[in-house]
């Protein structure tokens, strides 16, 4: 009979990296073959998400007796305004799916339009400017393509995503196993 010589820290440590990823390989493997389906769950949880925070929001308005006016009812008219975004999206799980993917989209390429001139603005301060511009140019072509194909683009991320989430996964599973006793 053997024991092992794991600490309580390392076996979590362990399981974490094992059920985390054996969970992104499950959830990499559905966003791959079954896109809409996973797309909508996850809309579905967002919007579980939206009804949770706004009932929470809502009962800080009326507890919260510390608080101003102003706090208290800003915060009703949060909560109220997550549910009733909750509830849209639970009424049209699938366009609302879609309008989140290009929505994300769209703020990602965005985001790397912006990041491409920053890094063009930090040019005196870089060791190889070379590779600053390089990274700037591919950074505002990327962000301009995912802009001005949004829906082309959503599916690339999306598809990008689950590879990324199966091969992390597999790693850490590998990480896992590899831990020594």
């Amino acid at each position: 009979m053997t024991t092992s010589t794991f600490t309580p820290v390392a076996r979590g440590v362990r399981f974490a990296l094992l059920a985390g990823g054996l969970i992104a390989i499950a959830f990499g493997i559905a966003v791959l073959f079954w896109p809409g389906k996973t797309a909508v769950a996850v809309t579905g949880v967002i919007a579980v998400y939206a009804i949770v925070a706004g009932i929470v929001y809502i009962t800080m308005s009326f507890v919260a007796k510390s608080q101003s006016a102003g706090s208290r009812v800003g915060h009703g008219l949060l909560g109220l305004l997550y549910i009733v975004a909750g509830i849209y999206a639970f009424a049209s799980l699938q366009q609302s799916a879609a309008f989140l993917g290009i929505f994300i989209t769209v703020l990602i390429g965005v985001m790397w339009i912006f990041e491409g001139f920053t890094a063009l603005f930090t040019l005196s301060e870089a060791s190889s400017k070379g590779v600053t511009i390089f990274f700037a140019i591919i950074s505002v072509l990327a962000g301009i393509s995912l802009v001005s194909t949004p829906l082309w683009g959503a599916g690339f991320l999306w598809w990008l995503a689950g590879i990324s989430l199966i091969v992390l996964g597999a790693l850490n599973v590998v990480r896992g196993f590899s831990m020594k006793d």
